[in-house]
């Protein structure tokens, strides 16, 4: 098997770049592995090498050196192809994929990942875009679009730049009309703050959307927050978001299913892992074992799923 280190050079601001170099060659000596790394700049030109490795039918594992963003152009580049394995070293910003399966500094070792389990995954197809991780409509997304403009402030991390970037958004005042159906549910169209659809439980650098979703499970966790409040009520009610604490509104709805879609009577933002552009309309598909994702040595994540404590169910947030 190839292993392929796959870097963003400007991800966290790029100050690490130097030493994870040194990391990944002296780790793979360790583990006996020949490491081959791509760290050239351009998104583009970093997908195309991804799509023709990928494609090429050898057995590969695409290590993701940076971001959500990263691992959102390798999952992209790879989608498919059933010869390829993803892993995600966290060197980003946000990182909010990857905080299911052990801490930042944790598995920045390498060598963890080398020695890695896979283990298949789900995924969410977004009109031709793949998450790992979530999509959504809404105040959220307007958030994430505007996040990239925070973010190149220096002294700004992810989460910060998310939480100023919420401020902004929600000084706007934004609310969206939405119809919202889930599977063959009856549609629900209402003013929304945001619909969201996830597959793990974190974003915009620590924010816990979806409290309970995870990525093996076979459901996407559909999740909708209807504006009844004022902005005031909204201030009040970021922190609470932030831990997870709101799928207990009485706002909010909380359904699984397999497929969201999600029409609005004005163009709106959709963040598809970060990514983002404007539609008037957008479905979420859960794709069931589409990406076979390396849980890192040492992670107590698939312990965890053989035991229940991560079960996805109400009593985890008791």
């Amino acid at each position: 098997m190839r292993h392929m280190f796959v870097i963003n050079p400007f991800a966290g601001k790029g100050a690490w770049l130097g030493t994870l170099k040194n990391n990944i060659v002296a780790a793979a000596e360790a583990v006996g592995v020949t490491p081959e790394i791509y760290a050239e700049p351009g998104k583009e030109r970093m997908e195309k090498h991804i799509r023709q490795l990928a494609r090429s039918g050898e057995e590969i594992r695409f290590y993701a050196c940076g971001g959500d963003g990263t691992i959102y152009s390798v999952v992209n580049a790879s989608y498919g192809c059933k010869n390829v394995q993803i892993a995600a070293i966290p060197f980003g910003s946000g990182n909010d994929f990857i905080r299911l399966f052990g801490t930042k500094e944790g598995l920045q070792d390498v060598r963890r990942h080398i020695r890695g389990t896979p283990h298949w995954i789900d995924a969410i197809e977004c009109d031709g875009e793949i998450a790992v991780n979530q999509c959504s409509m809404g105040l959220d997304a307007e958030v994430c679009a505007k996040q990239a403009a925070f973010k190149k402030i220096p002294w700004m991390s992810g989460e910060f730049a998310y939480t100023a970037s919420l401020l902004y958004c929600v000084a706007r005042r934004l609310k969206n009309t939405f119809t919202v159906q889930v599977d063959d549910h009856e549609p629900v169209t209402a003013p929304f703050l945001f619909a969201l659809g996830g597959n793990a439980r974190w974003y915009g650098g620590g924010y816990k959307g979806c409290p309970l979703a995870l990525p093996d499970d076979g459901w996407l966790d559909c999740i909708t927050v209807r504006r009844d409040f004022g902005l005031i009520k909204l201030l009040g009610l970021i922190g609470s978001y932030k831990k997870g604490e709101h799928l207990s509104w009485p706002y909010t709805s909380f359904v699984r299913g397999k497929k969201m879609r999600i029409q609005a009577t004005k163009p709106a933002a959709v963040n598809v892992d970060g990514e983002t552009r404007y539609v008037t309309e957008s479905t979420f598909v859960l794709r069931e074992k589409a990406i076979c994702f390396v849980v890192p040595e040492g992670s107590l994540y698939l312990e965890q799923r053989a035991n229940g404590t991560l079960s996805g169910e109400m009593d985890e947030l008791a």
